[in-house]
């Protein structure tokens, strides 16, 4: 067997192992997820993402190694206001803590599914025009812009996306929720409960930072195992990192300022491609400069509590009991 297809073999096994824990065993029961277990499962998606990263190694050299690994931080660090739109779908649809894990787990599944699609699209396309590259840079330019000069305090209603309101223009929509359950019957029919709707909303939202990332990724490497695996690997870990994030008293504000220049740094790159090489390891590491950088600024000089609202800032319903 090819070692590449083995290694991707190994990497969904291990994966789907995961996964099946996850759901069938450590949450079977609904629980609110604490900082405790937040953790625990924050190291073990970072353990999985890293040993795929040394199979790669192995497998395929240094060079793809990192390439691998420079995917794997810009799409887990642009992940990050993914993980704070969760806290505002959340507390827009009423969902309390124990039964948002529910929701998360569904929704990376189906993130998977949206982004290999694109992925392989993305892959095809360019291999026929490589043009494209020039103009995902262009893209990422524009965006890493918009990050930096985008209104902090504009509010976000994930529950007012086109998705949503086709959701419930089409299904029948359950008030009250019911347990872990996303559809119930009643008394006129199967009807969504609002579990549902938090999962279609989450679902966009990943749609839309999907369109952002994917690019981004694409910047640093067109070959698709590097891009799927990498993707999926920080994809993973992001329910944990959400559970982590909104137990934690210090929240990174300032790595929005940060990502926005990982991205301008990339549009940059692609744009110029045809003229300036950049080392893969030189990609890395400015990466981790800038990130590392903003995270600093982020606890040394925090901004005021009215410029960017935390996952602890959003208002959760109560858990029972």
């Amino acid at each position: 067997m090819d070692p590449t297809l083995l290694l991707g073999s190994l990497f969904a096994i291990v994966v789907a192992g995961a996964l099946a824990l996850d759901l069938g065993v450590v949450h079977r029961q609904a629980h609110a997820v604490r900082a405790g277990e937040a953790v625990r499962w924050t190291a073990l998606w970072v353990a999985i993402a890293a040993a795929m990263g040394a199979g790669i190694l192995l497998v395929r050299g240094p060079e793809d190694a990192v390439l691998y690994a420079t995917g794997y931080v810009v799409e887990y660090s642009l992940s990050i206001d993914n993980v704070f739109v969760f806290g505002v779908v959340f507390a827009a649809f009423g969902i309390p803590r124990h039964l948002q894990h529910r929701v998360l787990f569904w929704g990376v599944i189906g993130a998977l599914a949206m982004r290999l699609v694109m992925i392989l699209l993305g892959t095809a396309l360019i291999a026929r025009f490589d043009w494209l590259l020039a103009l995902f840079g262009a893209f990422l330019l524009a965006t890493g812009l918009r990050f930096l000069f985008r209104r902090h305090d504009a509010e976000a209603h994930p529950e007012r996306s086109r998705l949503v309101r086709l959701a419930r223009s089409h299904l029948r929509v359950s008030a009250a929720l019911d347990g872990q359950r996303f559809l119930v019957r009643t008394s006129a029919g199967m009807a969504a409960t609002p579990l549902l709707l938090a999962l279609v909303a989450v679902e966009a939202s990943d749609l839309v930072f999907a369109i952002d990332s994917i690019p981004a990724v694409f910047g640093i490497t067109s070959d698709p195992f590097l891009v799927l695996t990498s993707n999926a690997a920080a994809i993973l870990g992001l329910r944990s990192l959400y559970f982590l994030l909104a137990d934690a008293t210090v929240r990174f504000q300032r790595l929005s300022t940060g990502l926005a220049a990982v991205l301008l740094f990339i549009g940059a790159k692609l744009v110029l491609g045809p003229w300036v090489h950049v080392d893969p390891l030189a990609s890395l590491l400015v990466v981790l400069s800038i990130l590392g950088l903003s995270v600093v600024a982020s606890i040394v000089a925090p901004p005021d509590r009215h410029e960017a609202p935390g996952i602890g800032d959003m208002r959760r319903p109560m858990d029972p009991g």
